[in-house]
């Protein structure tokens, strides 16, 4: 974590993009005719300690995947993005050196997102879990079937219907698989946990914004021809496909750790997502 003086910082590249291979041998040079030590790495896992930040070259999905290697070190993450204009990776390729320049001059911002952690139970007695910056997202599996999915909030039933899954989010996540399932877009810094049905068999089945301190517990029904079992997966930030069945659940909370994104003072959410709404999304 940046507490002064930038000295030592890491880079984490997308191998499938090209051209972030050049940007992080540019990043390297630059920090280092700067009096600042860094660090390359394909996937954050090798990068040593004392790193004071991490620059991510991709996308938000890399964002994401930095987030879920790096999160017992609590590193700041800047995200240069070598796509499309995203909502984690904001800095566009082409301004990266002014990012540096901005980050070294202290002109920056560290803002905590909230995490999700799932923990797994299967009606067999098995347990298993990890954590997610975006969403948590359970969905069918196999042939065109829906399911039921039967949700608690605190212990105390909340609704059921039947589906093809279901999404739980961050605010961070809004704006990912939440936003095409039709869920709300909220403001990243909130805390809270939103729920959106993926595809559901009813016409009263909405999205809901809960409490970041509430504890959601979906418990997965049988598929919709009977009683037979149904195949459903529970991923993580896309990460992961775990397969569930009838009579498994997922209980879903704020995780105690948090991702923390460098901000630079003149990028916002509201001019990401208005450069977003004006390109169609």
């Amino acid at each position: 974590m940046i507490k002064g003086r930038l000295s030592t910082a890491g880079v984490i590249r997308n191998r499938e993009k090209k051209a972030t291979e050049t940007a992080a041998a540019g990043i390297a040079a630059y920090l280092k005719d700067r009096g600042v030590s860094c660090f390359v790495s394909e996937d954050g896992k090798d990068l040593p300690e004392g790193i004071d930040c991490v620059f991510v070259l991709g996308g938000d999905g890399t964002m994401l995947r930095a987030a879920g290697v790096l999160l017992n070190r609590q590193l700041p993450l800047i995200g240069i993005n070598f796509g499309n204009l995203g909502y984690l990776a904001e800095i566009g390729a082409g301004h990266m050196y002014e990012a540096i320049d901005r980050i070294l001059a202290g002109d920056y911002e560290i803002e905590k997102r909230m995490m999700l952690r799932g923990r797994i139970q299967r009606a067999d007695g098995t347990t298993e879990g990890d954590t997610a910056l975006n969403e948590i997202m359970l969905r069918r599996e196999g042939p065109l079937r829906s399911y039921r999915i039967v949700n608690y909030v605190n212990e105390s039933y909340l609704n059921s219907y039947s589906a093809d899954g279901i999404i739980l989010s961050t605010a961070t996540g809004s704006t990912g698989y939440n936003l095409s399932a039709g869920g709300p877009i909220v403001s990243p810094p909130a805390e809270v946990i939103l729920m959106t049905p993926l595809a559901p068999h009813s016409l009263i089945s909405r999205s809901i914004i809960l409490s970041g301190s509430d504890t959601i517990c979906t418990k997965i029904g049988e598929g919709s021809t009977g009683y037979e079992p149904c195949a459903v997966t529970v991923s993580f930030d896309g990460r992961k496909g775990i397969p569930l069945g009838t009579g498994d659940s997922i209980e879903v909370s704020r995780s105690p750790s948090y991702t923390n994104i460098m901000k630079l003072s003149h990028v916002s959410f509201l001019e990401v997502l208005r450069n977003k709404m004006a390109g169609g999304l």
